[in-house]
């Protein structure tokens, strides 16, 4: 059976995601999975895609909040705001959401080095799942841009490097062919530029998660919802915040359909409760 290699929660829409050991699954998703995401003065939501040194900014959930850190500023700890839902957000069956106040508003501000707020869904309800990615509107989705639990797996993983390495290949004997610099040496692609909530490692063949309909996990059952279509927020090395072609080129030469790129799976929980590292997987 596949395990599971990691567990991983992002609070803050578009900052680094912390490493769990176990995670709390229920109706929306993992516990604090992105219930916070930062806003322009417009109500416009920002992300890693426009900035990235979004990425540079960590986010660890606590009790009743969530603390900020990194990216060369002082950590502070933001609690859930009590207030009213009044903020206008731009966001896909959001509407209105809930700021977070002054100090998080200052913090997120000198990091983007303009004026932002940080705002926090309170009930994901509010916003349920689009027919196009395989929920309904009952199914409760937070802020994220599909689904509420995203699934990889390693084997995935390993055959996009080998892919890639032989697409770095070609550039390199063109470039010698044609009397041109080599291309720069290839980083190898790490889970983190894809940002799943749970990553399964095990005797796997490589995108077998395409056509599972259920994985049960722990005390977690988890229905299909969609294949995940990827962005350019995947080309951004997530220990600089540089952007490149990867893993996007190689992506376009062997995961492309319907005008998109696909790695990985977004699914819906059905069953919930707690999954840990280390516990095997039932794919169906």
């Amino acid at each position: 059976m596949p395990v599971v290699s990691a567990l991983t929660v992002f609070p803050v829409k578009s900052f680094a995601g912390t490493p769990l050991s176990s995670m709390t699954v229920g109706v929306a998703g993992p516990r604090a999975d992105r219930r916070w995401m930062l806003v322009g003065d417009d109500g416009v939501t920002l992300t890693a895609r426009k900035f990235p040194r979004m990425l540079a900014a960590h986010a660890r959930p606590l009790d009743g909040g969530v603390e900020l850190s990194g990216a060369g500023l002082p950590t502070i700890v933001v609690p859930e705001p009590s207030g009213p839902a009044d903020v206008p957000v731009e966001m896909s069956r959001v509407g209105t959401a809930t700021p977070a106040g002054a100090e998080a508003a200052a913090w997120c501000s000198e990091l983007l080095g303009r004026s932002v707020r940080l705002v926090w869904l309170d009930d994901p309800a509010r916003r349920g799942m689009s027919d196009r990615h395989g929920g309904t509107v009952a199914d409760p989705l937070a802020l994220t841009d599909t689904g509420p639990l995203h699934v990889t797996t390693t084997a995935s993983l390993a055959r996009l490097n080998t892919w890639a390495d032989e697409i770095h290949d070609e550039l390199v004997g063109e470039a010698l062919v044609a009397g041109r610099p080599a291309p720069d040496p290839r980083r190898v692609l790490d889970m983190r530029r894809f940002r799943p909530n749970l990553v399964l490692d095990g005797d796997l063949e490589p995108f077998a998660e395409d056509d599972w309909s259920t994985v049960v996990v722990g005390d977690v059952e988890l229905r299909f919802a969609d294949t995940c279509g990827r962005c350019v927020m995947t080309t951004i090395d997530p220990d600089t915040q540089r952007k490149g072609k990867e893993p996007l080129r190689t992506l376009a030469r062997h995961r492309r359909r319907d005008g998109e790129v696909w790695f990985g799976i977004q699914m819906v929980p059905v069953r919930f409760g707690t999954v840990s590292v280390g516990d095997e997987a039932r794919v169906g």
